[in-house]
């Protein structure tokens, strides 16, 4: 959309409706040309797009309020399309009111995404009589249907405990134009299992057998899970190997979907001791299904097990990433484990990850907790200098924690620190710091964090 399409869109909002004139809308003077207080047109058009957006979502008489807007014609389709997707999902049928109004355009002609903006916002709300109006006004239109789209709309109606009806979209794809791709299946598939009916999955899969469509991960996942949720490890395991002898090879092993299907489930018991075993036995899960175990072992406090789990893991093969790095290491700092943290750190530094400051910043606040300031500025200060530099969280907690330390000279310097890193410290951060500063006597150093807050002020009015 041009800038001065744009422009005029929003001078008729403004004129029309009594918005108030925002600072990024261009001045008109009469007889002067548009003057743009922006260097691009990027301001003017979304901000188009937010009061056509509140327009057509808030609006009762919308379609009277359009009329009197004088919109541009014929009307941009990408600003409508804007339109559709900002106000669908908290209001479809106003959007639908609108995509209606603008078809009523002689010049406007609408496009597959102008209604698939539309349907999914509707499945959502379980809008499905309008749904369907809307895929009948694409199919009159000769526009092709999105699989992605009725794969949500089949997934709303599974879990709207509408199976029967999720499986008459199914078979209604063809009569629209649809392919019954793979993830068109996938969502089916959902459906039955989220409505328990593993007969109806079980045909479903054999019917993809007949037609050719290969089944990928989430096809094996969804069964899985659906099992492994009613407590039927055995059952799951069986469907495994039927659908092996059946020729269908899951894209990851059998054995790893078991372990996500479980941690899924919330039987974190059995996928430890299902995850023990095969370790013990010499089969590794992947990467990817161990750390979606590790970071549910240490949501649930079981860090012991998860660290044992990993070395056990590791002395057989298994080559961590960064992910689980990143889960581990905040949950053994947390557990007051210090020295395991280090070997967890320094290992990672090792399979060169360069450190970053929410994977540093767990072991400082460990070292804080546990008295040891004198490690953990030590540290600190070896990571300004051989990994990412600190971000603003790790100042501020780092100054919380030499504040709770009683350490106020300490957490002046790093209030200094931050300030001149760019990182503006908040004004509860001053008053606690140079309240403890004058409970220690030092009232010059108190004095001058002042006049750095004041100064931080001012500078900051300056910019505004």
């Amino acid at each position: 959309m041009s800038s001065s399409a744009s422009a005029a869109v929003l001078r008729r909002l403004g004129d029309r409706l009594g918005l108030r004139r925002l600072a990024t809308l261009p001045d008109y003077a009469a007889g002067e040309a548009e003057r743009p207080q922006h260097p691009t047109s990027k301001d003017a058009y979304f901000a188009a797009v937010h009061h056509l957006s509140t327009i057509v979502r808030r609006d009762f008489y919308l379609e009277r309020t359009l009329n009197r807007l004088r919109l541009p014609s014929p009307f941009p389709p990408d600003l409508a399309l804007r339109v559709i997707r900002a106000a669908a999902p908290a209001e479809p049928l106003h959007a639908a009111r609108f995509l209606a109004w603008l078809r009523a355009k002689p010049n406007f002609s609408p496009s597959a995404e102008h209604f698939d903006a539309l349907l999914l916002p509707l499945a959502r709300s379980r809008l499905f009589t309008h749904l369907w109006t809307q895929a009948s006004n694409m199919r009159a239109l000769d526009l092709p249907l999105s699989p992605s789209t009725f794969s949500a709309v089949i997934s709303s109606y599974g879990h709207s405990r509408l199976a029967e009806q999720a499986v008459e979209v199914f078979n209604r794809l063809p009569h629209f134009g649809c392919p019954q791709t793979t993830e068109v299946y996938n969502a089916l598939l959902d459906a039955l299992c989220a409505n328990g009916n593993f007969v109806g999955a079980y045909k479903l899969i054999r019917r993809m057998e007949r037609k050719g469509v290969a089944p990928d991960r989430a096809t094996f996942s969804t069964l899985v899970d659906a099992w492994c949720a009613s407590g039927k490890l055995r059952e799951a395991q069986a469907f495994l190997d039927d659908m092996a002898t059946r020729g269908f090879r899951p894209p990851v092993r059998g054995r790893d979907l078991l372990v996500d299907g479980l941690v899924r489930a919330g039987q974190l018991e059995e996928a430890k001791a299902f995850a023990l075993r095969i370790t013990k036995e010499g089969v590794l899960p992947d990467v990817a299904t161990f750390n979606s175990l590790a970071q549910a072992l240490c949501d649930s406090g079981d860090v012991e097990f998860a660290v044992n789990l990993l070395a056990d893991a590791s002395s057989r093969g298994l080559c961590p990433d960064i992910s689980t790095y990143k889960v581990m290491l905040p949950a053994v700092a947390k557990a007051g484990r210090i020295e395991e943290a280090f070997r967890l750190f320094y290992a990672a530094v090792e399979d060169g990850h360069r450190p970053f400051p929410s994977l540093y910043a767990a072991i400082v606040k460990a070292l804080c907790k546990a008295g040891r300031f004198a490690d953990a500025f030590a540290f600190f200060g070896d990571m300004k200098s051989k990994g990412h530099p600190p971000n603003r969280p790790v100042y501020v907690m780092l100054v919380k924690m030499c504040v709770k330390g009683g350490r106020f000279l300490d957490a002046a310097n790093y209030l200094l620190e931050m300030s001149e890193a760019g990182f503006e410290p908040r004004a509860p951060t001053f008053i606690v710091v140079v309240d403890g500063l004058r409970h220690l006597g030092k009232h010059d150093i108190a004095r001058r964090m002042e006049q750095l807050e004041m100064s931080l002020k001012e500078t900051k009015q300056i910019g505004n």
